[in-house]
């Protein structure tokens, strides 16, 4: 077989890397990293009200940067040996477009104005837009939340619409279609932006705008009418078809090729979400639990669609998560989604509490010097606290909660301090509050019929956060493997860039060819799993009234 390879690239919060994989061996030979250079600079953010948006010139900028910098000092043998090219992105993130699928940030009109910018997943300006959702698809005749957990969440396509269109006349006349990033990014290389044309991934229109076949695609235009007459029309503007990532989008534009010095035989497949292709890299088979655990968590799971077994699920509909869509992680599998709105952004929240006096008082090194040391220093401490069931507790709600059951109005407690708690102590609240809401997640899939077989981490905080991972098995009272790669959502990509370009059949043998195996393992330490079992009523009951008082 002749040697082939791909590119995966991969768009997180804060940057965008591109990794070029063999796809016969799996290994990588070239990868680069870009940050944006507006978001360094907080540009369009305003987190003290849940704002936060992304200028498509960050993407376009990042996505030329990571691919030359991965094919930097690889020889044109093996650039003219790329066949193939996908992408993922974080979502829902959308970016309202014109005919010709320009987002309007790119416009002069809009090249300042946040609400012509992609709307990043962690947004939450679109609170009451969501509740509005929720309350008329539960009083409608066909509920179209049902596939989505039954609760429709802020950060997702719908809610984000709507409230760009209610705050901003100028978006709403310029506006003639939505595209999420995914979708974007992976037109623009193959030259076709056409909103009405460009495939639209299965991933991001069943999990986060309600697409279904039961509904003959995206909710009924009587719907929108009667949320807001502001949607009238944008049904049709928007797609009925959606397509899973094993399949190709289109080859690269002659331009890019050009540009990134590769053949135009290359194939551009179809994007989707960073969690379900990191699921992908992750090897995930049925039932695996797949953490994607970086700023926030996204975790994946997987069944077959089949119901003639005793472990199938497609009939049932659980409650509280982020959807469960045919084909959105591995095609003819039923794909699952949960997370959490913070995990690693929490722990840099409490980074930021600590660095920011620091930085003002004794100036920018000493602060760059201190946040590069924190939390390791806090992770090292706070594994030698003792552990009892008097321990203070912490909700995981810093930016609200996504599973179970949405609800981005709620905020982080702490229950239990006193003169005696140090920074060790309230980061070790922190790093258990995490872990609650993830058992929480795990506890939720569990109850609703939906068996865990193993739990597989990924992302960085996987990678670099033994004390966070231990604390979590010692939570859930499981085993985690950590997956080798550092970058598996890159690798996830390339594996259905491999699938969309012709070098394998489907993913499964994309996987076993390409997958980098398992290269850590935590185990629960059976004399603190009952402790947290009991630290964890403490955080269900704080996690209740914090709800009930809201």
């Amino acid at each position: 077989m002749k040697t082939t390879f791909t590119i995966g690239i991969d768009y997180g919060t804060d940057s965008v890397r591109a990794l070029v994989v063999n796809n016969q061996t799996g290994e990588n030979i070239g990868t680069a990293v870009h940050y944006y250079e507006r978001w360094k600079q907080g540009l369009y953010c305003n987190p003290s009200i849940s704002q936060f948006r992304q200028h498509p010139l960050d993407y376009l900028e990042g996505l030329e940067s990571a691919i030359k910098g991965a094919l930097e000092g690889l020889s044109e043998v093996i650039k003219q040996s790329i066949v193939g090219i996908s992408i993922d992105t974080t979502g829902s993130t959308p970016v309202a477009v014109d005919e010709k699928g320009t987002p309007l940030a790119l416009l002069p009109d809009f090249a300042e104005n946040p609400n012509g910018m992609f709307i990043l997943w962690k947004d939450h300006t679109a609170n009451a837009e969501a509740e509005e959702i929720n309350h008329l698809a539960h009083h409608w005749e066909v509920d179209y939340t049902k596939y989505v957990g039954g609760i429709y969440s802020s950060e997702w396509f719908w809610a984000k619409i709507l409230r760009t269109l209610r705050v901003d006349e100028s978006i709403r006349s310029k506006a003639f279609s939505w595209v999420e990033h995914c979708d974007w990014i992976s037109a623009v290389l193959t030259g076709n932006t056409n909103p009405l044309t460009m495939k639209r991934s299965r991933c991001a229109a069943g999990h986060k705008a309600m697409w279904h076949e039961e509904f003959e695609g995206l909710p009924s235009e009587d719907f929108f009418i009667e949320l807001d007459p502001l949607l009238a029309g944008l049904r049709e503007r928007l797609f009925r078809n959606t397509y899973t990532s094993d399949e190709s989008m289109g080859n690269i534009s002659s331009e890019w090729a050009e540009k990134l010095g590769l053949s135009t035989n290359v194939v551009i497949g179809v994007g989707a979400f960073d969690c379900h292709m990191g699921a992908v890299g992750a090897e995930i088979e049925p039932y695996d639990f797949v953490r994607v655990m970086g700023t926030s968590t996204c975790d994946m799971l997987i069944a077959p669609n089949r119901n003639d077994g005793p472990l199938e699920i497609g009939h049932l509909l659980i409650k509280g998560i982020c959807g469960q869509v045919d084909g959105s992680i591995i095609p003819n599998m039923l794909g699952m989604e949960a997370g959490q709105s913070a995990y690693g952004d929490y722990y840099a929240w409490f980074q930021r509490v600590i660095t920011e006096p620091v930085r003002e008082l004794l100036g920018e090194k000493t602060a760059e010097e201190l946040s590069q040391k924190l939390i390791p220093y806090l992770s090292e401490k706070a594994a030698l606290l003792p552990i009892s069931e008097n321990d203070p507790v912490a909700t995981d709600w810093i930016n609200g909660r996504r599973t179970p059951d949405a609800n981005h109005e709620l905020k982080a407690a702490f229950l239990g301090l006193n003169l005696g708690t140090d920074a060790v102590k309230i980061f070790k609240m922190i790093v258990e509050a995490t872990a609650f809401g993830s058992k929480a997640i795990v506890d939720r899939f569990i109850n609703e019929g939906v068996p865990i077989k193993q739990v597989i981490a990924i992302g960085g905080v996987a990678k670099k956060s033994p004390f966070v991972m231990q604390t979590l098995s010692d939570v859930l009272n499981m085993p985690i493997k950590v997956a080798s790669s550092d970058q598996a959502c890159a690798l996830g990509a390339a594996m259905n860039a491999s699938v969309a370009a012709g070098v394998y059949t489907n993913l499964r043998d994309a996987q076993k060819a390409m997958g980098s195996g398992f290269d850590a393992r935590y185990e629960p330490r059976a004399e603190y799993v009952e402790v947290y079992q009991k630290l964890y009523g403490k955080y269900q009951k704080l996690g209740k009234f914090i709800e009930n008082n809201a």
